[in-house]
């Protein structure tokens, strides 16, 4: 068992910057696969990046170029580094972690992080 504590949202202008953080907790963080997923009103959950315990990344084609995933083994942490952002990047965002998945990591989810994003 993993638990997921996502921060780091909240109201940005268009064009602007957000880093979100997951910390993880109750299990040992490097042996997981982790992502980031988002979730706008009325519509479905998407995965928006992953990162295999390697290191490796993949993204939706969404936010290639301008958001940036990693994760710091040290502190049991995930990141999200969000560029240029665009009202369409409103949503809920929540931090997941797999033992088995490694690109689109559901095995675990946090409570999700409010990212909005308007003028």
């Amino acid at each position: 068992q993993v638990q997921l504590v996502e921060s780091g949202g909240g109201l940005v202008q268009p064009g602007g910057s957000l880093r979100l953080s997951c910390a993880a907790s109750g299990s040992i963080f490097r042996i997981y696969h982790m992502g980031w997923y988002r979730q706008a009103p009325g519509k479905q959950r998407d995965l928006v990046a992953a990162i295999t315990t390697g290191g490796s990344t993949n993204y939706a084609d969404s936010v290639k170029g301008r958001f940036t995933i990693s994760r710091d083994n040290a502190k049991n942490t995930v990141y999200l580094y969000m560029n240029s952002l665009k009202p369409e990047d409103t949503a809920v965002y929540y931090c997941t972690a797999d033992r088995s998945n490694a690109y689109a990591p559901q095995g675990f989810w946090g409570q999700g992080t409010q990212v909005t994003v308007s003028s």
